[in-house]
């Protein structure tokens, strides 16, 4: 009877996926790193880039990496092959390719006959198609981490981000007053590459200071996509119309979601407006400042709050945009935003179901959000 088949073990493949690309080449490397023994050489380590120009491109690279996994190092000892970045197993034309699926699952096969005991693979790569076979194989071999970018439509995403940026500001030394981390979150956005570039120019900036105020991040850090998102909603809480517009024109020009641009930024800025022109309407709140405004939150009955956005661990409100909504409310009436939101609505319904230009219908919508009502 031949012996059984030996497989790689699970702690020779590493596969580092998802959609930040800063953050999966930061782990990747990481991970490389780590699995090198003390005092490797440059030859220990083989990296294969793995960004294909086309599909026969992709079979070539998949070869480069069976050859890889084959060859034993010059000068003995433990050997990882990387292959970097592979942008050829997603939801794509060349992922979808013979060359690409083949050359993939060729890959998988030489690692379930089994590495050599000092062998190492990783994979980084910004999508996989989850659908096909060889995801499953791979979650078999490897051990899997994801590392996608937040969705910005959806509320509560700055958890994550904010999470990230509080564990650079800590490596760094750095402290941030109520409300300055959260406004660098909402200007950097889901961009992470860009958020600890952004919290690396504070570090630099502040020199022996330690602590970073919401003055500091409005005048250092850069908006990004997000950011302009975000900054039309204050076009739209300073009922700036002729702002508003200039910044969704830019948004289309770049080529952002119409739909992203109404439920990650319109949306979100006019229901905040809405609950707290209710709550000062009805409680009386402290527009003071940042902290007092959160303790005025807290002593509001159970009644008033539970429709209150919270952040996305549950440890309390999430406070800070409807803190900056609190003095632009006083600029619109209670009706006014209740008819805002009711236009919102149909607005999406006109970007879901008919075929009327999406710029128009956007325009039309801010133009009937921010134009002042005629008193009759």
């Amino acid at each position: 009877m031949p012996p059984p088949k030996k497989t790689a073990s699970p702690s020779q493949v590493h596969a580092i996926l998802g959609t930040d690309d800063a953050r999966v080449k930061e782990m990747a490397m990481k991970t490389v790193q780590r699995l090198s023994p003390p005092g490797a050489d440059e030859f220990a380590n083989e990296i294969v880039e793995g960004n294909a120009d086309n599909a026969e491109h992709a079979g070539q690279i998949c070869s480069n990496v069976i050859m890889a996994l084959q060859t034993m190092p010059f000068f003995g000892g433990a050997k990882i092959v990387w292959l970097k970045g592979a942008n050829f197993l997603g939801d794509n034309q060349t992922g979808k390719s013979q060359a690409a699926v083949q050359g993939f699952e060729n890959i998988l096969d030489v690692i379930e006959s089994g590495l050599g005991p000092d062998v190492s693979f990783v994979l980084s790569a910004n999508s996989i198609d989850k659908r096909r076979t060889a995801y499953k194989r791979l979650g078999k071999l490897a051990g899997i981490e994801v590392f996608d970018k937040p969705d910005t439509s959806k509320a509560g995403w700055e958890g994550a981000v904010m999470a990230h940026a509080s564990q650079k500001a800590r490596e760094l030394g750095l402290t941030f007053e109520s409300g300055a981390l959260d406004l660098l979150v909402q200007m950097a956005g889901d961009d992470t590459r860009q958020l600890e570039n952004e919290i690396v120019k504070i570090d630099l900036y502040l020199g022996e200071r330690r602590r970073c105020g919401i003055n500091t991040v409005r005048g250092l850090v850069s908006l990004s996509r997000s950011g302009v998102i975000w900054e039309i909603g204050n076009a739209i809480g300073a009922r700036d119309l002729q702002r508003a517009l200039e910044l969704l024109g830019v948004l289309l020009y770049q080529g952002q979601n119409a739909i992203g641009i109404l439920l990650g930024a319109i949306v979100p800025r006019v229901r905040s407006l809405l609950i707290v022109k209710e709550l000062a309407t009805k409680y009386k709140v402290n527009k003071s400042n940042y902290s007092g405004f959160t303790s005025s939150l807290d002593a509001l009955p159970s009644s008033a709050t539970s429709h209150l956005p919270r952040k996305k661990d549950g440890s309390g409100f999430n406070a800070y945009p409807l803190f900056l909504a609190l003095n632009e409310a006083g600029r619109f009436t209670l009706e006014e935003l209740h008819a805002a939101l009711v236009a919102c609505l149909d607005a999406n319904v006109k970007l879901v179901t008919t075929q009327l230009d999406n710029k128009v219908v956007l325009e039309r919508l801010l133009v009937g959000l921010l134009t002042p009502r005629v008193k009759r």
